[in-house]
């Protein structure tokens, strides 16, 4: 049962506010592939392309979290990070 859709309903008379999204900061390995680490979290994986990526993420939090967890999230953000180094 949802509630404005903020709060969900753990037993009849229990509402807990459930995680929106759990956010990976992403970047490339030195080696080549992908590196994911959580914020927040102790998630870590990595993969050689991005849509293995993708796949390892959603494994690592379905891993991390119980299935009934109410603090399992909804919404998984990969945040991209690129550091680019110029002459000066």
């Amino acid at each position: 049962m949802m509630l404005s859709g903020l709060l969900t309903a753990t037993n009849r008379n229990t509402f807990l506010p459930p995680m929106s999204e759990i956010i990976f900061e992403v970047c490339e390995a030195d080696e080549g592939g992908y590196i994911a680490r959580a914020l927040g979290h102790s998630i870590f994986t990595e993969a050689d392309t991005l849509e293995e990526l993708r796949a390892m993420v959603k494994d690592a939090v379905a891993c991390h979290f119980d299935e009934n967890d109410p603090g399992r999230p909804f919404v998984i953000r990969l945040h991209f990070v690129r550091d680019e180094v110029l002459t000066a």
